[in-house]
């Protein structure tokens, strides 16, 4: 059934949303280092860690984190000369950092959340490398908002302020490599309620939050900077926890696709029941493949592997169903036996291929007494691999025949999903014994300015159209547009310099986010202060751009523009009027526009539009 065909209401879809912001203050959540991120060239030395679970204060274990520590991995994280010791778990943390616990009580204020009297920070076990601690800290804040959509009220069950992971950077032969810049960024982290029920209502909450988390103007923006995660379920379903959406606009899209992919299998397990279905004993099966011309199997086999088989009674056809777009119960076996390291699985529903022959699949069915209703998948790799991936295939199967397994999953780029983990469990928080709680102070907190409320003002205070103040207010310099004016700047000449200009100059091929915002002020200040005339504008930018650590006034004099006295200008004008003269002399003031653009280009952006035109104007009227 394609997700268009779903009636949500009729299979009872359940929605909720998990957003996680990066905060830009000047430090991390837990020490003095700066929250700009690096390049991994620039990492100054190494350090490696290899990460097993710790049980919780009752004694016990998280699914979750006992089956990532299944895979032997070592861990190796890139530090740089603003790496603190914090970072690489050398020394506990000092102390909370107050300008990010000021922007998430600000936040929670947006939210209309309740904000907790006492904040206490916990520990949340995660050991797939993304912390040197094999934790994440994290604390409640805030609690019990809501937000409002045109499909109802959508509930935010909490607010929370933690530490961002570290970046991923490679898989390496040992296992991953990590860059600790991004380690401990103050990352707030919005629940909702799971009030959402459609796709469209998901997109409309997630597009809302996002909105009111701009508002603070103390957001980061780009690539990675927000992330989110969705929980979808639908009636006789499972909730399923899909993670690291990045766009927003995929968000309707997943959801819906999870819905259409819990009633695939649900259709699924009513045939599984029909026929009676089971899942049978695992076996090593490698003399089926003794002298096989398959590549997969053959290299297994050649490097001291074997290959192992499950036989699915009463699976045949229903293996190589799809579930999501080119996506099948089949991948669903492959992806959890790749968790144990095997490079996927083969099943009998796409047999014969890939080098396995009919004969060799007659063989594998009789090897494992499957008959002809019934499929069977093999893994050929490592003895141990192999016999560990076989076994997860086996469980997912057996978990087909029971509907829909509750899990954490990734998002793909093309809208889909894949298995990750089993859900977290409650098993994998406990409290963090090196920070003393906090008493937040709403005092002195102000609720930020919607950028719904600052596009109004942006057009009644400082006269902008309505387009050019929803750019302004919407977009990733507002906040910079605000110190310009602040300092003087034209509000219009500022508004459409920060968003017409750079994003022309961005079309064009110049790095303007190379562009520290410092030297944006300081360009839009010199031509406030007529020492560069607006004309000069893009060649100053273009000169930043290419070496950001240029002072406006270095880039003013590198592009050749501006310190031109009016002296200079007349004289440069009267030059071009000079060899213009019969043209003036029979057309006056007729021959302005065409001398105007001759002007300026003598000038090369060296003096202003409306000086130029003034000491033209003069001139002609001179020779007319």
């Amino acid at each position: 059934m394609s997700d268009d065909a779903l009636d949500y209401e009729e299979f009872g879809l359940v929605a909720g949303l998990e957003i996680h912001q990066q905060l830009d203050t000047e430090t991390k959540l837990f020490c003095d280092s700066p929250t700009e991120l690096r390049e991994p060239a620039e990492s100054s030395h190494t350090i490696t860690r290899e990460l097993h679970p710790t049980r919780s204060e009752l004694g016990e274990l998280d699914e979750a984190a006992e089956e990532e520590s299944r895979v032997d991995r070592i861990f190796e994280y890139l530090a740089y000369d603003t790496t603190c010791l914090v970072e690489e778990d050398d020394e506990p943390p000092t102390r909370i950092d107050e300008e990010a616990l000021s922007v998430t009580l600000g936040i929670a204020a947006l939210l209309d959340a309740t904000v907790v009297d006492q904040a206490h920070v916990m520990r949340k076990l995660v050991i797939d490398g993304s912390n040197t601690s094999g934790f994440q800290r994290s604390m409640l804040l805030a609690q019990a908002g809501e937000i409002e959509t045109d499909e109802g009220t959508v509930g935010i069950t909490d607010v929370m302020l933690e530490e961002e992971s570290a970046q991923r950077v490679e898989e390496t032969d040992e296992g991953v490599r990590y860059s600790l810049d991004r380690l401990g960024i103050p990352l707030v982290e919005i629940g909702t309620a799971p009030d959402i029920r459609t796709p469209e209502q998901a997109y409309e909450a997630a597009e809302h939050i996002g909105m009111l988390l701009r508002s603070t103007g103390s957001v980061k923006r780009g690539l990675g900077t927000i992330r989110q995660d969705v929980n979808v379920s639908i009636a006789d379903g499972a909730r399923v926890e899909i993670k690291g959406v990045q766009a927003l606009g995929d968000i309707h899209d997943i959801v819906a696709g999870e819905a259409a992919r819990q009633v695939a299998l649900l259709d699924i397990r009513e045939e599984l029941e029909a026929r009676d279905a089971t899942v049978g004993e695992v076996s090593e099966v490698s003399h089926v493949f003794e002298d096989t011309d398959s590549g997969v199997v053959r290299g297994a086999l050649d490097s001291g592997g074997e290959v192992t088989a499950v036989p699915l009674y009463g699976f045949d056809g229903l293996v190589g169903r799809e579930i999501q777009p080119d996506r099948r119960l089949g991948t669903e076996f492959s992806d959890h036996a790749k968790r144990a390291g095997a490079g996927g699985i083969f099943h009998t529903d796409e047999l014969p291929a890939y080098g396995v022959t009919e004969e060799e699949v007659e063989a594998l069915k009789e090897a494992v007494d499957a008959g002809e209703g019934d499929a069977v998948a093999i893994v050929a790799a490592g003895a141990d691999v192999a016999a560990q991936a076989i076994e997860a295939a086996a469980d997912r199967a057996r978990t087909a025949i029971e509907g829909v397994p509750e899990e954490t999953r990734d998002a793909n780029d093309d809208g889909t999903t894949r298995y990750l983990r089993p859900l977290p469990g409650a098993a994998r928080m406990y409290p963090e014994t090196d920070v003393p709680p906090v008493e937040p102070d709403t005092s002195e907190v102000d609720t930020p300015e919607l950028l719904t409320e600052r596009v109004e003002r942006y057009a009644e205070e400082f006269g902008l159209d309505e387009g050019l103040a929803e750019q302004v207010a919407f977009g990733r310099r507002m906040v910079l547009f605000e110190e310009a004016v602040q300092a003087g700047v034209d509000p219009t000449f500022a508004a459409a310099t920060l968003e017409s200009t750079l994003t022309e100059l961005s079309r064009e091929g110049v790095d303007v986010d190379s562009i520290p915002d410092e030297a944006l002020l300081g360009t839009l200040l010199l031509v406030d202060q007529g020492e560069l005339p607006k004309e000069g504008v893009n060649d100053v930018l273009e000169e930043l751009a290419k070496n950001p650590s240029l002072t406006p006034d270095e880039a003013m004099e590198a592009a050749g523009v501006g310190g031109t006295d009016e002296a200079e200008v007349r004289e440069a004008i009267a030059e071009v009027v000079e060899r213009n003269a019969d043209q003036v002399e029979q057309e006056g003031m007729g021959a302005f526009s065409a001398l105007m653009g001759e002007a300026m280009g003598a000038l090369r952006g060296q003096a202003g539009g409306d000086l130029v035109s003034e000491v033209l104007r003069e001139e002609i009227q001179k020779r007319a």
